[in-house]
């Protein structure tokens, strides 16, 4: 097992250097940078500016240098300062932007899955012990619909019906009386009316992808040789179940975890979008149609970054739970 982890450990510091490269030459495409950007908005308000003030601002930003000596400039203060530079849109470090937004996302990202997964996998199982049952093709058009309605669709559905029977406007994080007030109990249950609604629209279209996946895993399980042995032991139907066929049927949603770590820190773009929560989703956003180059660049350099890291947890939480893997 120690020497499966080294393995993995290994080929992960290449692959962010990798990684790193990619990321600065991703934000680097689009042409322009945010210097035309800019004065392209100015010149629409009526504004206008000259050649040697576009080259004070090219300057001012270090837009001047070549793309490689901004990338080693970049790189080099992510890892002795962990400065990732200065925002241009917001003039403000990006680190304290991401301070200010990432945690607010990870408590939402983490409850949404938390809720996804005491949905789904009961309901998979369940699914799949009561095959072709009511409740087999119940749960089968539920998780289809859920497959098929968009979230943002969702969101906006359910914003109507709750705003058209209440009255209240389910958005944001706070209501604007508790905008600015300090911590309380008060504050704490305004934050649970605003963010009920998106965990239930995360929830509800996380879950029924999950549902399919562990009800096709765990039918192909309950065919194999060694459920009928176990049965044929004696063993009680739960034990069978629970101890032999769910630990291998599991392992398809340990392997998600690799996508699931950026989830939680970039959020749901589009729902964060049409609710109104300041997230991390549209502050990337408006960093990449902007072309703010450092911020667009950590973004994409931390989510890329989790994906690994999450690929490694997820491939040690699959070696732990499944001793086959750890020779392959």
């Amino acid at each position: 097992m120690a020497g499966f982890i080294l393995r993995r450990v290994a080929i992960l510091i290449p692959l962010l250097f990798l990684v790193s490269v990619v990321a600065f030459l991703i934000i680097q495409l689009p042409p322009g940078n945010f210097v035309d950007t800019y004065i392209r908005n100015l010149e629409l308000q009526g504004g206008s500016v000259n050649a040697a003030q576009r080259e004070a601002l090219l300057r001012q930003y270090g837009l001047d240098q070549p793309v490689l000596v901004q990338y080693f400039l970049w790189i080099s203060r992510i890892v002795l300062h962990g400065d990732f530079g200065n925002s241009f849109r917001y003039q403000r470090p990006v680190l304290d932007l991401l301070i200010e937004r990432v945690p607010r996302t990870m408590a939402i990202s983490i409850a949404a899955i938390l809720l996804t997964w005491i949905i789904a996998i009961p309901i998979g199982i369940l699914s799949a012990l009561k095959k072709y049952s009511f409740w087999d093709y119940f749960f089968t058009f539920l998780s289809f619909l859920g497959l098929s309605i968009p979230s943002f669709l969702l969101a906006l559905v359910l914003l109507y019906f709750v705003f058209s029977r209440t009255g209240y406007l389910a958005t944001g994080l706070f209501s604007p009386e508790f905008e600015n007030a300090p911590w309380s109990f008060a504050k704490f249950e305004n934050v649970l009316q605003n963010t009920w609604l998106p965990l239930v629209v995360l929830s509800v279209t996380g879950s029924a992808g999950i549902i399919r996946v562990l009800r096709a895993s765990l039918l192909d399980e309950l065919k194999k040789q060694y459920v009928t042995t176990a049965r044929a032991k004696g063993l009680p139907e739960w034990r069978v179940i629970l101890q032999y066929p769910i630990r291998i049927a599991i392992n398809p949603l340990i392997s998600t975890i690799g996508w699931m770590l950026p989830s939680i820190v970039g959020g749901e773009l589009v729902v964060s979008k049409v609710l109104n929560i300041p997230s991390v989703g549209p502050m990337m956003l408006d960093a990449v149609t902007g072309q703010d180059m450092y911020l667009a660049g950590g973004f994409v350099l931390i989510l890329s970054s989790l994906t690994i890291i999450g690929t490694l947890l997820s491939d040690i939480l699959l070696a732990w739970s499944d001793p086959r893997i750890r020779f392959e």
